[in-house]
């Protein structure tokens, strides 16, 4: 099945790249859309089995992430759709970025379904030029600059992550193994030297942080965040940062079993509350909406990373917290391209009265700046709260109150940026109109909605797929 998804894939992006035809730009879609949700169902119909000589296996942590992936994709698609056409995009322009969206979701279900760690190398050096032409689509001085930027930072990470593999197999030399596969990995790590599976992790984690947006490497995709179009920085800030969050979440999988446990959970717990402080330092000064959203998604790297370091329930809260922060976080910047449209910039002191400009737009904004700072009834409320509790039990309780502050922090300056837009009044200079149709919204609601019901009623499908996704960690 995954080997014909992929030639299918690969058919679509070069057909959608040729084709200059509207309507069967949208054929083409829709066949993409239809072969992506087969694959998911698929897989989750076939747990725990591989294709494609091992290389690829559906386990339950790379189906739950394809299934955000896929529903994400819907709206993603939607609404770039909406974003060309109101941009007015020639038909070059679109079988473009279209061909490349392609490609990027069909490298990052690579990803989330690789079975060893060189597999899953190699395509997360693919979404990183995928996204580079979507970053660049609007092809300004400013797109050209992160974009660039973009693509040698994430080179960078990606050689930095090579050679963690390269002194990972060096540890397992000493154990007589060649195989990178992640089932057969841990197996030949017991009583070898620890000293080349600290480096390993250490190259590892900085490599990977570059996808996953997590400190020190946040910049380029907050950068990307800034000048990408408003649908490809919703996948940036979420099916991307989840392949980074898969990558990580393997790595350390795969080292759990070992004695560096402790100083690996030391290495998370500190990259954590420096994103988290790096987070709300910029937040607070930030005056660019989707900047400021970027570093948003800093904060709950931040936390997911924190959580995953503090063990116990941590490890369930880390991966629901991602879940929900991609259906969270894609309406986010949904949502953004809407009020682009409406004030025509993304400076924050720059906009008011969004209500009188958009009612269900500013409705799904306060209703989003609800889910974002985990107030209840938010879903992203009961992730966080299991963070705080993973926190108290593994005794970090000087860590617990110091994020703590700094939430309270960011969730001020989220609010105050926030409700001066929704609520202060602003004249648009010469009397600008600008006629948003509600039905627009509909997908932010319904992403919204749907992150509230995981978290608070979870499916038992959905929670099974998460405990089964920890037990990689107790193997």
């Amino acid at each position: 099945m995954f080997g014909y998804y992929l030639i299918i894939v690969l058919l679509l992006g070069i057909g959608t790249l040729v084709n200059r035809n509207n309507l069967i730009r949208i054929l083409l879609l829709i066949i993409f859309l239809s072969a992506q949700t087969a694959l998911a169902f698929y897989g989750f119909s076939h747990l725990k089995t591989s294709e494609l000589g091992g290389n690829f296996y559906y386990d339950s942590l790379g189906i739950l992430f394809l299934f955000v992936l896929t529903i994400l994709s819907y709206t993603t698609i939607f609404h770039s759709y909406l974003y060309l056409q109101h941009r007015k995009d020639d038909s070059r322009n679109q079988s473009i970025y279209f061909a490349a969206l392609i490609i990027l979701i069909g490298a990052m279900t690579c990803v989330y379904l690789s079975a060893t760690i060189g597999v899953m190398w190699v395509v997360i050096e693919a979404t990183t030029l995928s996204v580079a032409v979507l970053i660049y689509h609007e092809r300004t001085h400013l797109t050209l600059e992160a974009t660039w930027k973009y693509v040698f930072i994430c080179s960078i990470g990606i050689t930095f992550a090579f050679v963690g593999i390269v002194f990972l197999s060096k540890a397992l030399q000493e154990a007589n193994s060649v195989n990178l596969s992640f089932s057969d990995i841990p197996s030949h790590l017991q009583n070898i030297n620890t000293f080349w599976l600290k480096l390993a992790f250490i190259f590892l984690i900085v490599g990977f942080s570059t996808k996953m947006g997590l400190f020190p490497m946040h910049t380029i995709a907050v950068d990307a965040h800034t000048v990408a179009p408003p649908p490809i920085s919703a996948f940036i800030s979420t099916t991307l940062m989840n392949v980074g969050f898969v990558a990580i979440f393997r790595t350390y999988s795969l080292m759990s079993h070992t004695s560096i446990l402790p100083w690996m959970n030391q290495i998370l717990l500190l990259c954590g509350f420096l994103s988290i402080f790096v987070s709300t330092v910029y937040i607070i000064k930030v005056n660019h909406l989707k900047r400021m959203f970027a570093y948003s998604s800093l904060e709950h790297m931040g936390l997911t990373a924190i959580g995953l370091a503090s063990g116990g329930i941590g490890y369930f809260a880390a991966i629901l917290h991602m879940v929900l922060h991609s259906f969270v976080k894609a309406s986010v910047f949904y949502q953004i391209d809407q009020i682009h449209r409406v004030f025509d910039t993304y400076i924050i002191n720059k906009t008011g009265g969004y209500f009188s400009k958009n009612l269900t737009g500013a409705l799904a904004m306060l209703l989003i700046f609800v889910s974002i700072t985990a107030m209840p009834p938010s879903g992203m409320f009961v992730s966080e709260f299991l963070i705080f509790r993973s926190l108290f039990e593994s005794h970090n309780i000087f860590l617990f109150v110091m994020i703590l502050i700094l939430l309270t922090m960011i969730m001020w300056a989220l609010g105050k940026n926030i409700f001066s837009m929704l609520f202060l009044p602003y004249d648009e200079p010469g009397g600008k109109i600008v006629k948003i149709n509600p039905w627009e919204s509909a997908s932010q609601f319904v992403l919204l909605s749907a992150a509230i019901y995981l978290g608070l009623n979870p499916p038992d499908a959905f929670m099974q797929l998460i405990n089964d996704a920890v037990m990689l960690l107790h193997k």
